[in-house]
């Protein structure tokens, strides 16, 4: 009954049912299995986890579940237990091509090597650069001229020529020596990121789209139909609309959390029905 009523789009009742079937059989591996589907599906994953294991306890085993739970155990960062999953599949059925791709990113996964303390210097720095130098004891001359010129913190100091301070109204080389002093007490340097500041090249202009093309770009990509893996990553990474999602190269898009080359050639599928690509494609 559960299953009709899913079918029927009827999820309250659906999910009645099926829970009184576990109620009845708490070792029912259809209804919890299914269950498992609509938890997932609403993002309940800790729910999802706890269903599929149980739907997992005994036999029948659905190679759904394995292949559901394993993604679930890699999107909370539990690759062991995703790796032994898929592995399962595999064990059941060789030529599983989605248990192959899954268990490839999984590998490539743990080839990932993430340094916190590399993370934590990051964080660090970018604190530092954001002070305002209003934080520091300057004299007024220096504090008025970097005013005058829109310098407005450490980070600004960086971005800048010491020609460029040297311009500056009624800034002359006492007020420059200050200034460096200042950035070296803080391991920084005049001009330092200048060369790091790089503008992406816009992939459209707005305004030249005609009113089909801007349509496009302003589509949800919720319309694509990605897979759960798929939309994570479009959450995590703030996109919304199809003009941001080819705004990113493909390697932007594998940095993300559990983002593999499957999901990668899954976008790249779906955007190529729509003739568009991703930047650098």
């Amino acid at each position: 009954m559960g299953c009709i009523l899913t079918e029927q789009c009827n999820t309250a009742a659906a999910v009645e049912s099926f829970e009184r079937a576990i109620d009845m059989d708490p070792h029912h591996s259809r209804s919890l299995f299914n269950l498992a589907l609509e938890n997932a599906r609403h993002g309940n994953d800790e729910e999802a986890i706890r269903l599929y294991e149980q739907s997992l306890s005994r036999p029948p085993q659905f190679l759904g579940a394995l292949l559901n739970l394993g993604l679930l155990y890699e999107d909370s960062e539990n690759y062991d237990a995703a790796e032994f999953c898929f592995r399962r599949v595999l064990a059941s059925d060789p030529n599983h091509s989605q248990a192959r791709l899954y268990l490839k990113d999984i590998e490539a996964t743990s080839d990932m090597y993430y340094d916190e303390d590399l993370a934590k210097e990051e964080l660090r720095m970018q604190q530092l650069l954001s002070r305002p130098v209003t934080d520091f004891e300057l004299t007024v001359r220096s504090r008025n001229c970097l005013e005058g010129i829109g310098v407005k913190s450490l980070g600004d100091l960086t971005m800048v020529t010491e020609m460029e301070l040297l311009s500056g109204k009624n800034f002359g080389e006492t007020s420059l020596v200050e200034i460096r002093e200042l950035l070296t007490l803080h391991g920084l340097a005049i001009g330092q990121n200048i060369n790091k500041e790089q503008e992406l090249e816009p992939t459209f202009a707005p305004s030249d789209l005609s009113p089909e093309e801007r349509a496009l770009i302003e589509k949800p990509v919720a319309d694509l139909n990605l897979s759960v893996r798929a939309r994570k990553c479009m959450a995590r990474l703030g996109i919304t609309q199809m003009g941001e999602l080819i705004r990113r190269t493909p390697d932007e898009l594998l940095s993300s959390k559990n983002f593999g080359v499957t999901s990668l050639n899954e976008i790249r599928g779906k955007l190529d029905e729509l003739d568009l690509k991703l930047r650098n494609d």
